[in-house]
């Protein structure tokens, strides 16, 4: 698998709720190896989805640090965080977050355009193609069964062929039949590009194919 993609050292969040600070993460130290591929699981509530986000730079710990492909998250600006998700993240979550206005190939160019790809189009044609949506290209969301909505999420998070493929739950909102298959296209994504595949999951059989498993309870790593 080769160096650390990802490296967490004591990181710890902790969020402003109503009745003051809560502590979400405790001193979590973690690596996680280019290639692997790591499930987050434990019950609801036991920091999994929040240890992804930080993971991500998509939210700031409270101490400790993240550090990424060599750089440090934890003292990027908002806007070097994006950039920096831009051009070496993929993100999956549960809900599809597909924008309502575009068509389902125009929902996967937007990352490309936005890093400055001048084939964008065909480089997300070919995405869609690679998760059986070829036909569905100029449908919009709203005529997308949600199966079809997830692939159309897979495809945009892979077309910047990302080194880190984030997913949250992505088989949370859909059926079995359509739950398999996107665990399927999701493995056939991450051996297309090489990516290295963290996900957070309440399904045993998914959790299973990972090549290790990262329990939490009470944001804290307890096997």
């Amino acid at each position: 698998m080769g160096d650390n993609v990802l490296n967490l050292d004591r990181v710890s969040l902790t969020l402003d709720g109503n009745a003051g600070p809560v502590a979400i993460l405790h001193d979590i130290t973690l690596a996680v190896a280019a290639g692997e591929t790591l499930g987050l699981v434990g019950p609801s509530g036991s920091g999994k989805s929040s240890l992804l986000m930080l993971m991500g730079g998509l939210e700031q710990s409270s101490s400790g640090t993240v550090t990424a492909l060599g750089q440090n998250l934890t003292t990027m600006s908002e806007d070097g965080l994006a950039r920096f998700r831009r051009d070496n993240m993929g993100v999956v979550f549960q809900s599809f977050h597909l924008i309502p206005t575009m068509t389902a190939l125009e929902n996967v160019a937007v990352p490309l355009e936005l890093a400055g790809h001048r084939d964008a189009m065909d480089r997300a044609r070919a995405e869609l193609v690679a998760v059986g949506l070829e036909t569905r290209a100029a449908h919009y969301p709203r005529e997308l069964s949600g199966g079809e909505q997830q692939r159309v999420a897979l495809a945009r998070a892979a077309a910047t062929r990302p080194r880190i493929l984030l997913a949250d739950e992505p088989t949370g909102n859909l059926d079995e039949a359509n739950g398999q298959a996107i665990i399927d296209l999701l493995w056939s994504l991450r051996d297309r590009h090489g990516a290295t595949l963290i996900m957070v999951t309440h399904a045993a059989d998914l959790a299973r194919r990972c090549d290790r498993i990262i329990n939490l309870r009470d944001g804290r790593i307890v096997s």
